[in-house]
């Protein structure tokens, strides 16, 4: 059996490796997503103090921060029984829309752009976040400068533009003045101006083109799994706040419960050749690698949000959900390309709701810290720009934290990433294609998914330094193809 080995792979946070092996005849008998790395943020946390989480567990992943931060501190408001103050509230969904709309602007735009808004026949040195910016000086220009702006308010809310420090067990830090919500109504107003004007670009730009209709309708990026995501009363997708709902592949609503309720249908599977845990639903049990009714692998972020959703939270994002809808002509989508579209229905409703909140009066509210009771377990959920996040910890009488889990959503997504790539695999190989072609396609299909990309934005062309190695049947280095 032969082997294709795409070490590392990059663009995401931490590092993996892609393993595709071949029959005798050179068809794919297999493909996995293979993480090599440990972190141990589980192990570690233990017997620090509950109030250290969301400082410590924001250093998970350098993509965002804000979604441990604010996983961590719904964790502890749980964990300590606490009421949060709608002020307090108000402080923490501006905060975490503003995220919303800051990353999936940057992965739109920058990161899955190259594959969005450059031609098929864009040379590989060309195929990055340069080749984007030269093609579309004037969105680049403008794109910089607004998610700057939403930067800031994450600034000003959060202390700090990266690594927060305003959310506590039960609140926030500190009050925001009359003058402070003044600036940042100034900054959300432009996040909706850009917002409206990249909705019909997409549809001038990016939907009409071929190479993106093709990928939307192929079978091979066609992955019906289960979903999950956090919806609010009314069934709107909601970021921070709202219960956990889970559909079946064609539909069916399987539960909607809070966050720790829902935490406890899922079981993860280890597997011996990764240190990435693969998500379940109990209910279904599992199946392998293997979609459908059947199996238990399900998928979170922006399209899972969008399937489980009955609606969207604001005007403009709803008008674009329904043509969204209405091109795919059923529900649940199961297109994996479809997660950019999806991305753009999110950024517009973060951008809607975030001016919303920074019009809202309880912003300046001066009471921002609700009582703590005992310490004891308690469980966070928000939903981080790739996905559900859960964070569980149990605390012990003097607060320190005694036991803990976290599902972060790439993890989530391992299985569903890990049998994307196996489809576009399948489709290159049984071509006999073994060249750029294969390593651009299997990239596009693992950065449909956006897993905590931003270990490569400092890797100046936003090139993925990826090689693929081909090994005989007898295990020996047959070609290697470098980047």
């Amino acid at each position: 059996m032969k082997k294709i080995a795409i070490d590392p792979i990059t663009r995401l946070e931490g590092h993996g490796k892609i393993l595709l092996y071949l029959d005798e005849k050179g068809g794919l008998k297999g493909a996995v997503l293979q993480v090599p790395e440990l972190r141990g943020f589980e192990a570690f946390c233990r017997g620090r103090r509950g109030e250290e989480m969301p400082q410590i567990t924001e250093r998970i992943c350098g993509v965002c921060p804000e979604a441990h931060h604010l996983a961590s501190a719904k964790a502890l408001d749980a964990a300590y029984g606490a009421e949060v103050p709608p002020a307090a509230w108000a402080q923490r969904e501006l905060f975490y829309n503003c995220y919303i709309f800051s990353d999936h602007l940057l992965h739109l735009v920058f990161l899955g752009g190259p594959d969005l808004l450059l031609p098929a026949d864009t040379p590989k040195s060309a195929r990055n976040v340069l080749g984007v910016l030269q093609a579309y000086p004037e969105l680049g220009r403008e794109v910089v400068a607004v998610r700057a702006r939403a930067q800031r308010v994450l600034e000003i809310v959060g202390g700090r533009a990266i690594h927060p420090v305003f959310a506590l067990p039960g609140g926030v830090a500190r009050a925001i003045t009359p003058e402070e919500a003044e600036e940042i109504r100034s900054h959300t107003q432009a996040m909706v101006a850009l917002a409206e004007k990249l909705v019909p670009f997409f549809h001038e730009e990016v939907l009409p083109d071929p190479g993106y209709q093709s990928l939307l309708a192929s079978p091979s990026a066609h992955l019906p799994t289960h979903y999950l995501g956090l919806v609010d009363e009314g069934g709107a997708p909601h970021f921070c706040r709202g219960k956990v709902r889970a559909v079946s592949s064609q539909g069916a609503e399987l539960f909607r419960l809070e966050g720790a309720a829902a935490m406890e249908r899922i079981a993860e599977r280890v597997e011996p050749w990764t240190y990435v845990k693969f998500p379940y639903l109990k209910g279904l049990g599992w199946a392998g690698f293997a979609a459908g009714p059947e199996s238990g692998i399900y998928r979170v972020g922006p399209l899972a949000r969008l399937n489980v959703a009955e609606r969207m939270a604001t005007p403009l994002a709803q008008e674009e959900y329904e043509r969204f809808l209405d091109f795919f002509g059923e529900k649940p989508v199961h297109a994996t390309f479809a997660y950019h579209w999806a991305r753009l229905v999110e950024m517009v409703q973060a951008a809607e709701a975030a001016h919303a909140l920074a019009q809202d009066k309880a912003l300046t509210g001066t009471e921002i810290r609700g009582r703590l009771g005992k310490p004891g377990e308690g469980v966070g959920v928000v939903e981080a720009a790739r996905g559900t996040l859960f964070h569980r910890y149990a605390l012990d009488e003097n607060g320190l934290v005694r036991d803990l889990d976290l599902i972060v959503a790439t993890t989530h997504n391992a299985a569903g990433i890990g049998l994307s790539v196996k489809q576009m695999a399948e489709e290159v190989v049984g071509k006999g294609t073994l060249d750029e072609a294969l390593l651009n396609q299997i990239e596009m299909a693992f950065r449909a998914y956006d897993p905590c990309l931003a270990c490569a934005t400092h890797f100046l062309p936003g090139e993925m330094p990826l090689v693929v190695e081909i090994y005989d049947v007898e295990g020996r280095l047959e070609r290697r193809i470098a980047r």
